[in-house]
């Protein structure tokens, strides 16, 4: 039996909160970002093998790239989130249509139109007034300028996730790209297990972000995804997951008191109305 659209948009909203507290709950552990990035993932790996069964099939060779992507975009954002801001990690990731832009003409053979000039221009000044000024430390944002440029790495491979998760759904393999976000969470735990160890100890708060982060905030998030997404359009989806981005700095202020710069919320706000606008035109289109 379908569910029905107000509960499927619902499990959007339901994911897109669950995702947005990621900023924060990284912020509140005190292991090392290897660490939170290890667990996190190994944690996300086996709910979403447990919980779902497409997780589980379809493990093959053409997935592996995709999972790669997968991972370098999970370490990355965590990574990012220890050094700047959440609203810095979250709005600089969220340049991922960018780069996907650019390199739909490579991987894709999609042309780009002159919609896609005019968003590629609002996105790039956005990203400009993040690294307009200088960013104080803070508390939770030690190394602003670090942790912006390896933001910008997370949104490229962002980017290379969503080309590869496209290019997936053009294959026959019905789950092929949920197999490739658990096999994602897997390989991120292994590459960086390694800085992860030793572990001296854990504290039962520590232990408690790390549970939290990947049974709820990847786990459970994308069992909502999951269930929902092939009942609405891909407009409404890619509307609300918007929330995401949007909520993400308002968990860290709230949690952490953490205020980021205004002009990081000006352009934070360009990329996601031009994000908005530009797949509004597409639906048209």
């Amino acid at each position: 039996m379908t569910a029905s659209p107000l509960r499927n948009r619902l499990l959007l909203v339901a994911a897109a909160i669950l995702f947005s507290t990621g900023g924060a709950a990284i912020k509140a552990a005190t292991l090392t970002g290897w660490q939170v990035a290890c667990f996190r993932a190994g944690v996300a790996a086996v709910v979403l093998l447990a919980v779902l069964p497409g997780a589980r099939r379809g493990w093959n060779w053409r997935i592996a790239p995709v999972a790669a992507a997968y991972a370098a975009t999970s370490i990355a954002f965590a990574m990012a989130n220890r050094l700047t801001t959440s609203a810095n990690a979250i709005f600089l990731q969220s340049t991922a249509p960018l780069y996907l832009l650019l390199l739909g003409p490579l991987l894709l053979k999609e042309r780009i139109h002159r919609e896609g000039l005019l968003y590629m221009l609002a996105v790039a000044a956005g990203m400009a007034l993040f690294f307009a000024g200088g960013q104080p430390a803070l508390a939770t944002a030690p190394d602003p300028p670090r942790g912006n440029i390896v933001a910008l790495f997370s949104g490229l491979a962002f980017a290379l996730l969503l080309a590869g998760l496209r290019w997936l759904g053009r294959r026959p393999e019905h789950d092929a790209g949920l197999a490739a976000v658990a096999m994602g969470n897997a390989l991120a735990c292994l590459a960086t297990l390694p800085m992860a160890l030793p572990l001296r100890s854990l504290s039962f708060a520590d232990g408690a972000v790390i549970l939290y982060l990947g049974v709820f905030q990847i786990g459970l998030a994308y069992v909502c995804v999951t269930r929902a997404v092939r009942q609405v359009t891909a407009f409404e989806a890619n509307t609300v997951l918007l929330l995401e981005p949007a909520l993400n700095p308002v968990w860290a202020w709230m949690v952490h008191g953490e205020r980021p710069p205004a002009m990081a919320l000006t352009g934070g706000a360009i990329i996601l109305s031009a994000t908005l606008v530009h797949t509004w035109r597409q639906r048209r289109g």
